[in-house]
């Protein structure tokens, strides 16, 4: 039996690499109109990003008929959720705080449905660290890292590492502050510049390959897309500010056999990680075709250059469509729930 990182977690776990053959809901119908916060914008560094996810999802949302409020929610003022007559909380916040659990924790004590994962998964999730440790106890493959601190000594325990090193946030999103070091000074400058302003930071072995995406919707995982930055690699720039430069691409050419093992542990860790309505994985597929986990979004983007909405629409799901899926996720959850309590 493998182990789940979600056992340690007191978090629900299932056994092995699983594929479930259960059908996703269809669209909300226009009857069904719901009482719908969208949280958006938040203090993380990816506040831009998540008013523009938001903001899109909002329009979705009074689009197929639902009664919509836009909240810029943040920890020294969480008033949005107190607001009578909520049916659902959408969380559009990328980053600390909407990732990070501390929001899901405010829905859970207030008895709210929302989207996404649980507290536990989404902490989980968002610090890299321990998502590569649930990869490691689910026997899926993630490239050898280190913590660095400043109560460690780092400078030797990065020695185990060849470089070239990427050095990144452990609990940062959008790949903002990573930096991709083939040399030792470099390595060690970008350590020390995260130390100060982070506190910590991995140092993961660097897979030279191909980028790999794979969007999950409720448990299915969407088509693959191959991410081709113009840029040495998938930063910030190339996501959000290069989007002419980059390219995705949904044409790789991948064998059925790499095909259908990027799918299945794109399965394996949503669901080793506990996430549940929607994530997104990443990639690095090698040389020898083999591909190697290197983190997992709870909550992906839905912006214009964002990679879930690209691949629902590929699955035949417009933008309208996905986000009614994602609502109608959570309410099902919810209608299980407050069967059970009954």
């Amino acid at each position: 039996m493998k182990l789940k990182y979600g056992d340690l977690m007191n978090a629900p776990a299932t056994e092995g690499i699983t594929k479930r053959a259960i059908s996703l809901p269809g669209p909300c119908a226009r009857d069904e109109s719901l009482d719908i916060t969208v949280l958006m914008g938040g203090p993380s560094r990816e506040r831009e990003v998540s008013l523009t996810s938001g903001s899109a999802v909002a329009g979705a949302l009074e689009q197929l008929g639902h009664r919509v409020t836009r909240s810029d929610i943040g920890p020294d003022d969480v008033s949005a959720l107190d607001r009578p007559g909520i049916d659902l909380v959408f969380i559009a916040l990328h980053g600390w705080f909407g990732e990070s659990g501390e929001v899901q924790d405010l829905c859970e004590a207030r008895g709210l449905c929302y989207v996404g994962s649980s507290p536990k998964a989404s902490r989980i999730a968002m610090n890299k660290s321990h998502t590569k440790d649930a990869f490691r106890l689910a026997g899926l493959a993630t490239p050898d890292w280190v913590i660095a601190d400043t109560a460690s000594a780092w400078r030797e325990k990065v020695q185990a590492l060849p470089l070239p090193v990427v050095v990144k946030p452990v609990d940062g999103g959008s790949s903002v502050d990573v930096t991709i070091a083939k040399d030792a000074g470099r390595r060690d400058a970008a350590v020390e510049s995260m130390l100060a302003e982070y506190g910590s930071a991995m140092i993961e072995r660097f897979v030279q390959g191909r980028e790999l995406t794979v969007g999950i919707l409720g448990n299915k995982a969407l088509p693959i897309i191959e991410v081709i930055p113009g840029r040495d690699f998938y930063d910030y720039t190339a996501k959000y500010a290069d989007g002419a430069g980059t390219r995705y691409s949904f044409d790789h050419g991948l064998g059925s056999r790499v095909r259908q093992e990027v799918l299945d542990l794109s399965i394996a860790a949503h669901e080793c990680i506990g996430c549940r309505d929607m994530s997104r994985v990443d990639f690095i597929l090698d040389e020898h075709e083999r591909p190697w986990l290197l983190e997992i979004n709870t909550i992906p983007g839905f912006t214009s250059h964002s990679l879930l909405p690209m691949a629902a629409k590929q699955e035949g799901l417009d933008f309208a469509a996905m986000v009614s899926r994602i609502v109608k996720l959570a309410m099902q959850r919810q209608g299980v729930r407050q069967a059970i309590q009954r």
